[in-house]
């Protein structure tokens, strides 16, 4: 270890400023609810259209709609999930920002 010379501090003690920037992300979920119109088939390929899933995917949240009534198929900010949505109820299948 080296020596200090008076009056200086060594690195470690320095107090650096450093500005932690945080972005407020208000995240939100775009949920897809169930139906007794839409085929899995139709949803399916939605998902895999719309929302740029897989198949396993889309197969996977189009159960659990079936099943449980609803699915998250994705997650971001309003303004991200805003289009998802808008593709997804223009195919006639029932979505919403949550």
């Amino acid at each position: 270890m080296g020596t200090v010379e008076k009056g200086t501090k060594p690195l470690y003690e320095e107090e650096i400023g450093v500005e932690l920037l945080e972005e407020d992300v208000d995240l939100r979920e775009l949920v897809v609810f169930n139906d007794d119109i839409n085929t899995f088939e139709h949803v399916i390929h939605t998902l895999i259209r719309v929302c740029k899933h897989t198949v396993e995917q889309a197969e996977q949240c189009t159960w659990l709609i079936h099943h449980k009534g609803k699915c998250t198929v994705k997650s971001g900010s309003y303004e991200e999930l805003k289009p998802f949505r808008d593709g997804i109820c223009e195919a006639g299948i029932d979505a919403k920002i949550l």
